[in-house]
């Protein structure tokens, strides 16, 4: 990569890091103006055209961005083989590392999957959309599972990818001391992940008269 280009690469990176730090303060994306973007990542506004048409792009590329870090994140579940029992509470843990290791990126996922950003919101349920298309190729090859069809597979992905996303905010910040240990958003989400598991071994898929 030539100079220019990774001046210009390092130019992106630092508006979008500008535009997580401000929403570190309880900001949502859309209250953040081009101009203070601009002004925190120390560029005149007019060179934030040079990187991105408008803020919508901005934040197109800001959920881009945290997709590769949860995709990333959810590899390093899959080689741990995500299955029931302790595997999961193993799972559960390697995905937290993850987000304590890029808190700024989950931080903007956690809140602009119900932000006022339309584009933001619609592109966060696609990448949502997408992580569930893939957990079903694993779930196909889980043993105990084998009883389910596809559409079965697409609904129990669906659940385990929302699961992960409504915990989410909960998962940023660390939890009020005096909260009894199972509440904590860790031990929920170890325990929602096995209900659901433990449901999916029994449910005979759709279409089979459960209930």
């Amino acid at each position: 990569m030539s100079p220019r280009a990774t001046q210009k690469q390092q130019t992106r990176q630092a508006l979008m890091a500008a535009a997580r730090e401000l929403m570190d303060s309880n900001r949502g994306f859309d209250s953040l103006s081009l101009r203070e973007v601009s002004r925190a990542a120390g560029i005149v506004p007019t060179g934030f055209y040079r990187h991105f048409e408008d803020m919508d792009q901005l934040g197109l590329a800001l959920v881009a961005e945290v997709g590769e870090t949860f995709r990333n994140a959810i590899r390093a579940v899959r080689h741990n083989e995500f299955e029931l029992g302790g595997v999961i509470d193993a799972s559960v843990r390697i995905f937290l590392t993850a987000v304590a290791a890029d808190r700024s990126q989950f931080l903007f996922l956690a809140r602009e999957q119900y932000g006022g950003s339309l584009s933001v919101r619609l592109a966060i349920g696609t990448l949502r959309a997408s992580i569930a298309a893939d957990l079903v190729a694993d779930l196909s090859q889980m043993p105990k599972l084998q009883h389910l069809d596809r559409p079965a597979l697409d609904v129990l992905a669906d659940l385990v990818v929302k699961t992960i996303f409504a915990t989410l905010p909960e998962l940023i910040d660390p939890p009020a001391p005096s909260l009894p240990a199972h509440l904590t958003p860790e031990a929920k989400m170890i325990q929602q992940l096995r209900f659901i598991f433990v449901g999916a071994k029994l449910w005979r898929g759709l279409g089979n008269g459960d209930e």
